[in-house]
């Protein structure tokens, strides 16, 4: 068996279980962009069942808990285990030109992806101006 030794990642994995984790966000890294008149976020969960994902909406902000199990000792002797578990949470605060009725969501191979539409409001439109005639296209 080949083991390689890191003190300081050894002091730093004991001070995180004493201390409990609470940099949660680092354990779903996101990336967010707009396309179009659409916003996509994607977040990573890997080892994580779709089941255990729990998505909310309220008032602007979208939380994202999910819950990831560990290696149950039980009958086992866990040798090592860096993979972190419990529940993790990350909360995005949107826009208010975003349409928050009509998120949708997809989970595949450990990536959550989130869609969330621009507000009909909100979209750009044209004005056109001629005679006593005014009117708004989209």
């Amino acid at each position: 068996m080949l083991m390689r030794t890191d003190p300081f990642r050894e002091i730093d994995r004991l001070a995180q279980q004493m201390l409990g984790r609470a940099d949660s966000q680092t354990t779903m890294p996101m990336d967010a962009w707009r396309e179009g008149h659409d916003f996509t976020v994607q977040l990573d969960l890997p080892g994580v069942k779709e089941g255990d994902i729990d998505l909310e909406v309220e008032r602007n902000v979208l939380t994202v808990k999910a819950e990831r199990r560990g290696v149950e000792a039980g009958e086992r002797e866990v040798i090592h285990s860096e993979r972190p578990a419990g529940t993790f949470v990350r909360q995005i605060f949107l826009s208010d030109n975003l349409d928050t009725e009509h998120v949708s969501a997809d989970y595949t191979d450990g990536v959550l992806t989130l869609r969330l539409p621009m507000a009909e409001e909100a979209k750009p439109r044209k004005v056109l101006i001629g005679g006593n005639t005014r009117q708004i296209e989209q």
